[in-house]
């Protein structure tokens, strides 16, 4: 038992051991990603498509014409490469194997992963900009988010945790604040729309998404692991965790983390490849199933600020020009508005990816604050 009255389940890992595990689930993912885009190149070079080139952008985003999409898919081999060798590494250790937490998260990613390459084959076979229409992308997230918020409710563990509650939650569960089934599932409805949008918004230049939830994804390992290493066992102790499988939680959100630095590799100005939709949706899923996952909704608007902040540009671009005809960024998402202001590409996409580290280290300030004060 440990001498805070903390015991740790008698499956679990030592620190050292599923810090390596960690380790190791990043390693092979930042690999395979970096194999995997570096090939992508190769094949799509010939079958170019325009993307993320809005009318009338600055003259250096229409180097997106000769850019050829869909990267997200060396992603996302990254994320799944990583998790399931990382399990593979501790089987004979006798751990048990993929969780349902993990594999509910996977599977939510990678179905909405699957929607963003349809509208990257469209757009690829059709040489247009416009992919799925707008209803048929939102219909398909609802339907995948819905499926997932069900899921997450059920496969209780050995202790009766969920993968989520229907409690509302900000770095843990507020216990006086929970809603039905129905609002659990519009929740989560929004929030995998909503992230998944705002990742898209912000894939506008070379590596500024993918660095960007390197930052996200990078706290989020953070919080995973300290949820492990902090978890309630049979004799809770102040400021313990309800979280199921933590673990595989880490392991997923540093495979993805380092997936996407990995294809910053290749992504970093000038781009040899862009994420597609394919990339944004998966990311934008996966970051959204993590903070459900481990009860930190509320949490993630801070560790996700600059994805908040894009995806609000866009949001009060159209509400103030349709009501006073006038426009309050010269484009939006707003890193066009600094391109527009004589920024370079370059300058903006390392001052957003410095407020990114600003957002995550600031979420795990509040995250380790709200620990600490429930230790007193």
């Amino acid at each position: 038992m440990r001498a805070n009255g903390c015991r740790r389940r008698p499956v679990q890992l030592g620190g050292n051991e599923a810090m390596r595990q960690i380790l190791f689930a990043a390693a092979i993912a930042v690999v395979v990603s970096m194999a995997v885009t570096r090939t992508l190149v190769v094949a799509f070079t010939h079958r170019r498509t325009p993307d993320r080139v809005p009318a009338g952008g600055p003259a250096p985003q229409h180097t997106g014409l000769d850019t050829p999409t869909m990267g997200g898919i060396a992603i996302l081999a990254g994320i799944w490469a990583g998790y399931l060798c990382s399990h593979l590494a501790v089987s004979r250790l006798h751990m048990p194997g993929p969780s349902a937490t993990g594999l509910l998260v996977l599977l939510l990613a990678t179905a909405l992963g699957a929607v963003g390459l349809l509208d990257d084959c469209i757009k690829v076979r059709e040489r247009r900009n416009l992919g799925l229409t707008g209803w048929g992308k939102a219909a398909a997230q609802i339907v995948a988010a819905a499926v997932f918020g069900y899921l997450v409710l059920r496969f209780p563990g050995t202790d009766g945790m969920t993968p989520a509650t229907r409690h509302i939650s900000y770095a843990r569960d507020i216990p006086t604040v929970s809603v039905g089934l129905v609002a659990f599932l519009i929740v989560v409805c929004f929030l995998v729309t909503t992230w998944t949008g705002a990742v898209a918004v912000t894939d506008g230049l070379d590596g500024l998404a993918a660095g960007t939830m390197v930052f996200a994804l990078g706290a989020y390992v953070v919080i995973t692991y300290w949820q492990y290493d902090k978890a309630c066992a049979d004799m809770p102790c102040p400021g313990c965790y309800h979280v199921r499988d933590p673990l595989d939680l880490a392991l997923i959100a540093a495979a993805a983390a380092a997936a996407c630095a990995g294809f910053l590799w290749w992504n970093a100005a000038p781009a040899r490849i862009l994420m597609g939709g394919i990339g944004s949706q998966t990311l934008g899923g996966l970051f959204a199933a993590l903070s459900i996952t481990t009860h930190t909704e509320l949490l993630a608007v801070v560790v996700g600020a600059v994805l908040v902040a894009e995806a609000l540009s866009v949001l009060l671009q159209v509400v103030v020009f349709r009501t006073t005809r006038s426009r309050l960024f010269k484009m939006a998402p707003f890193h066009h508005h600094f391109e527009l202001s004589k920024w370079s590409e370059s300058t903006v996409v390392v001052r957003f990816w410095v407020m990114a580290g600003i957002s995550a280290a600031t979420g795990l300030a509040l995250f380790f604050g709200e620990y600490f004060g429930q230790r007193r």
